[in-house]
């Protein structure tokens, strides 16, 4: 292959990975030294100027990693970096060389090239200085020692349509960590839920699971993702589950809204965990209408009670935390006492207090607090077992 064929498809397999790391940030790595190869050269690097002198550096060839005692050393060039500084005057996208920024003799006697380019390797350079979304500018530099040849006009072309794909690649991948850090917190919080969510299309592929949700398909037989759709093992139950996901999809493209949207899933000897689908509108988007999702709530009675949070909420001990997380579940006082290996008189005492500490007056209202509370979700609780019906 002719070597400028070659150099023509490590570009554009380059310009290719540049995308991909715009979708996956764990890319990056390496990248530096991609850029370097294609231009037949040994460093590279990519970083952001701020405000402020602050500097962020993206990516570099390792031969520009410098040790941690010389990381003071390496900021203050990064900040006083000349080559930065007069690329800036000669404006934004321009591709320009050392030769464009200073002359040989200027370059060996300046501190920028004695105290810091000399000890790195580097002498010629190519580069460009460019605009990012979040109003820094962003830098590449592509260098050579003082012994090989300088960077070419051909070189120069090349940089420049490296260049275009490089920022927009930033670009993008700075909007979708945006986007990814808006849904952030609504994903934990979801997280955060004693009631499983699951995100699913029309039929029942699921796009999301909450980490509760994930717990309930570990933990019962009755739920189940099969090649990725969320399944109920009786075949009657699943295909009241697809009915419903299919009549919530219908209400998020603006039908009319079906009745019968929740229904109970019955266990062998436990109570039945209870399922609620609820349409979720599409949102629109400049480039096209989202497609509509559907949420599915599953919750489960006799999920774990955290003793910590009802410790916190109540000011209960640990042993009545213990009984509380026991009460909330839906356990007697007689289970409870078997269960924990103590005193009926004991369990009762216990419960006295808990009642006195919520301020309730009846066993079944105490009950129904900690169920309904926010101490739900964890499992550092035993569940005690419930007896065969």
């Amino acid at each position: 292959m002719p070597p400028s064929d070659l150099y023509d498809s490590q570009l554009s397999s380059l310009i290719a990975h540049l995308y991909d790391t715009a979708l996956d940030d764990s890319l990056w790595p390496g990248t530096a030294a991609r850029i370097a190869r294609s231009f037949s050269s040994p460093s590279t690097v990519l970083k952001l100027h701020g405000d402020g002198a602050w500097v962020n550096l993206i990516e570099c060839t390792e031969n520009l990693i410098v040790s941690e005692r010389e990381q003071a050393w390496a900021e203050y060039w990064h900040r006083r970096d000349l080559w930065v500084e007069r690329s800036l005057a000669h404006g934004m996208f321009k591709i320009i060389t050392d030769e464009d920024l200073v002359t040989p003799e200027e370059q060996l006697h300046s501190g920028f090239y004695r105290d810091w380019l000399r000890h790195l390797g580097i002498y010629h350079m190519l580069g460009a200085v460019f605009p990012t979304t979040d109003g820094a500018t962003g830098v590449l530099g592509i260098h050579r020692p003082r012994e090989a040849e300088a960077y070419a006009p051909a070189d120069r072309m090349r940089a420049q349509t490296l260049l275009t794909h490089l920022q927009r690649a930033m670009r993008l991948g700075q909007r979708l960590a945006e986007a990814s850090r808006s849904h952030a917190p609504i994903l934990e919080a979801l997280d955060r839920l004693d009631t499983g969510v699951f995100i699913v299309d029309g039929t029942c592929r699921i796009i999301h699971a909450s980490a509760m949700a994930e717990t309930l398909l570990c933990e019962n037989k009755e739920l189940a993702a099969i090649g990725g759709r969320l399944s109920l093992r009786q075949p009657a139950q699943h295909d009241k589950l697809l009915a419903m996901v299919r009549a919530a999809m219908g209400s998020a493209l603006g039908k009319p809204a079906q009745p019968g949207a929740a229904f109970s899933v019955p266990r062998t000897h436990r109570l039945p965990l209870t399922l609620e689908v609820v349409p979720l509108r599409p949102s629109t988007h400049p480039i096209g209408r989202q497609r509509p999702t559907v949420l599915i709530f599953v919750r489960d009675p006799e999920a774990p009670i955290t003793r910590s949070r009802l410790r916190d909420l109540f000011g209960l001990t640990g042993a009545e935390s213990s009984v509380a997380a026991a009460l909330g579940r839906g356990n007697s006082v007689e289970e409870i006492s078997a269960a924990m290996g103590i005193g009926l008189s004991t369990a009762r005492s216990h419960l006295k207090r808990i009642l006195a500490k919520t301020g309730t007056h009846r066993q079944a209202q105490a009950a129904a607090l900690i169920a309904r509370s926010i101490g739900t979700k964890a499992d550092d609780i035993p569940r005690l077992s419930r007896p065969q019906r």
